[in-house]
């Protein structure tokens, strides 16, 4: 592994009349030799003694890349190279994922996520951006809450695996530019508003403590490329690999951001948008992450929604994935129209409650028409960001290698239930590829691979952006888009064709089954 993080082990010669080098030199000239370079920071310097002659002169050195030179970060007696750790961050605004890696093999140690706890400050970014702004006193109150959000993940992981956030030498953080913004205390207001210049939009390395994160080194936030089109989105297109590539690709990081880039290794047009909490279960009455007790899938057996629950156990909320799938069953089925409106005369799960029509998908719980809305217009939103790129490209789906769908919400997702509502395009399964969460996936990797820190300028270099706030007629699109799967039934052939199979069934009296089964045990909800 050539990471941003080192772990070097020295047998130095000890000090004597003849060799009076300072223990600081000693112990540099000696990484210098093993082809490291190096400078101490400082607080390293009152750990020389008498750790130097406790261990002998058999010391291992904690090495963190700044950007320009290497740092002795720390000092520990004896060979402790087996022990080298960094975290990868990927800062989303509804959920912060943090995984703890082995730097010396690459491993994934544990990974652990939780909402960020900037939803205090509310459910999505803007409202964020206007609480802070000419606040000082709450812009730090949202800034600690993103610290406390990835120490609370850090303390999670020690309880996992053993390893504390102190034990290991650097950090890797991809975020939209808002979240990093929120992260370093800054006023993120610049984001939203023209002419649009962000205060900071490649901070680089930072050291941990500054941050009140407990590395013993530096944390490095992903560069952003413009206001929506943030270090998350760089991170996946660097996990990806496209961008070296001479197929044309597209990837769609979906998530409270639609985030889009298409290209190869000659260009990179993108744009972004957002698309709101609803696809990660944040702004659904009875929406929740996929932990236990989530609803995560939802299909159709003997002409009745059947659900899986995460654990097995009771329902207690639905999460992204088994809202898409909800969507489409209903869609598929009748219980729906195109327009998102429920038909009450379906089935008895159809409530009327206080004054919207509602679906029980599962014992006391509701999916009404108010979440239906809000997905639906949180659906159109992401599809018409693919659909303009491509128009103002030239490219057709047809010449795509692949597209790429990233993002937490996009690795659990049903391809067919994506495509039943016009969330995905409808291509070639196989062209179709999730890419999980390719931000984490990139912070990750250059964790262990430091030559990537020339891609990323090769990135950024490239990227065409698209503000699609300028667009004249971007909301005349998404409001065709509104419909399911979308007012021109001919752009999803596959779904038409569905459609179609399941209405002769029924004509025919022939039960009709859901087209991707849902796997694990099924509960009949009611």
């Amino acid at each position: 592994m050539k990471g941003i993080s080192e772990k070097v082990y020295l047998e130095l010669a000890a000090p004597t009349e003849e060799d009076s080098r300072s223990d600081q030199q000693r112990i540099l000239d000696g990484l210098k030799e093993a082809g490291f370079p190096a400078a101490f920071a400082p607080a390293v310097l009152r750990r020389l003694y008498p750790l130097c002659e406790q261990a002998g002169w058999k010391l291992t050195a904690s090495l963190a890349w700044d950007g320009a030179v290497w740092q002795v970060v720390e000092l520990e007696d004896g060979d402790t190279r087996q022990r080298h750790y960094g975290l990868a961050v990927d800062l989303g605004s509804t959920t912060v994922v943090t995984r703890l890696i082995h730097c010396g093999t690459g491993q994934c140690l544990g990974e652990v996520s939780r909402y960020n706890g900037q939803i205090a400050y509310g459910t999505d970014i803007l409202t964020r951006i206007f609480a802070c702004k000419d606040q000082p006193q709450v812009r730090e109150q949202i800034r600690q809450a993103t610290v406390d959000t990835i120490r609370e993940n850090l303390r999670e992981l020690e309880e996992k695996t053993g390893v504390a956030g102190s034990d290991c030498i650097q950090m890797t953080v991809a975020g939209n530019a808002t979240m990093i913004h929120f992260l370093l205390g800054l006023d993120a207001f610049c984001v939203f508003s023209t002419p649009y210049a962000v205060h900071v939009d490649r901070p680089g390395f930072l050291p941990g403590a500054q941050l009140g994160i407990p590395v013993k080194g530096y944390v490095f936030c992903f560069p952003c490329r413009s206001n929506y089109l943030g270090g998350d989105i760089v991170s996946g297109t660097l996990a990806t690999g496209f961008y070296r590539r001479e197929g044309i690709c597209a990837f769609f990081d979906i998530g409270t951001n639609g985030e889009l880039v298409l290209g190869n290794r000659d260009f990179l047009l993108c744009g972004a948008g957002a698309a709101g909490p609803a696809l990660e279960g944040g702004s659904v009455k009875t929406g929740m992450r996929a932990v236990e007790g989530a609803v995560d899938r939802v299909g159709w057996q003997n002409g009745d929604l059947q659900v899986h629950v995460l654990g097995e156990g009771a329902a207690r909320g639905i999460c992204g994935s088994g809202i898409v799938d909800l969507l489409a069953v209903l869609f598929l089925h009748g219980w729906m129209d195109l327009k998102g409106r429920l038909n009450p005369g379906k089935s008895p799960r159809i409530q009327k409650r206080e004054d919207s029509w509602a679906v029980e998908y599962a014992p006391g719980l509701f999916f009404d028409q108010e979440d239906i809305e809000e997905f639906v217009k949180t659906k159109a939103a992401a599809y018409t960001m693919v659909e303009y790129v491509l128009r103002e490209s030239g490219i057709s789906l047809e010449e795509l290698e692949t597209f790429y769908v990233a993002g937490a919400f996009g690795k659990h997702v049903d391809k067919e239930s994506a495509i039943a509502i016009g969330l995905y395009p409808d291509l070639d399964r196989d062209r179709l590829v999730s890419a999980g969460n390719a931000s984490l996936e990139g912070a990750s990797q250059l964790l262990l691979d430091r030559s990537l820190l020339e891609d990323l300028d090769g990135i950024l270099e490239r990227m065409i952006y698209i503000q699609f706030g300028a667009v004249e007629d971007f909301l005349h699109i998404m409001i065709a888009a509104q419909a399911i799967p979308h007012t021109d039934l001919d752009r999803f052939p596959t779904v038409k064709k569905r459609l179609e199979e399941i209405r002769a069934e029924e004509a025919a009296g022939t039960p009709s089954g859901f087209s991707d089964p849902v796997p694990g045990p099924l509960l009949s909800g009611l």
